[in-house]
């Protein structure tokens, strides 16, 4: 079965109307984790929303794309707090850059695959 295939397509048992709400959801769970550097409170919400509709996607496309969603939040995070603790000997400067780049593709790349169709290699 390939994966570039409507979400109908992909989820037989599943109804068009819940494979479309959670479309949008996910989509909007990216503009949040992509807003969320200028905002600062938009990744807090975003990680809430992934945790709470997180069951209503088991069998679905959209499952794949929480989970992405939620290990990004995480390992920035952990990455973010590295960056910032060894900031005062030069490298965190460094951490946080590569950390910023890394989440940025993982948000393009999510947002990519999330347009096309296609699942999240978790």
């Amino acid at each position: 079965m390939s994966d570039n295939l409507s979400p109908a397509a992909l989820e037989p048992g599943v109804p068009n109307e819940k494979l479309a709400n959670l479309k949008q959801l996910t989509m909007v769970i990216y503009i949040l984790y992509a807003v969320s550097p200028f905002t600062g409170l938009s990744g807090i919400a975003a990680i809430i929303i992934n945790y709470i509709k997180r069951e209503d996607t088991a069998g679905t496309i959209y499952a794949s794309h929480f989970t992405w969603q939620i290990r990004t939040f995480w390992w920035s995070l952990v990455w973010g707090i590295l960056g910032f603790v060894t900031v005062w000997i030069g490298v965190g400067f460094l951490i946080l850059a590569i950390d910023g780049i890394w989440v940025m593709y993982r948000l393009i790349k999510g947002f990519l695959n999330w347009n096309d169709g296609k699942r999240m290699p978790v």
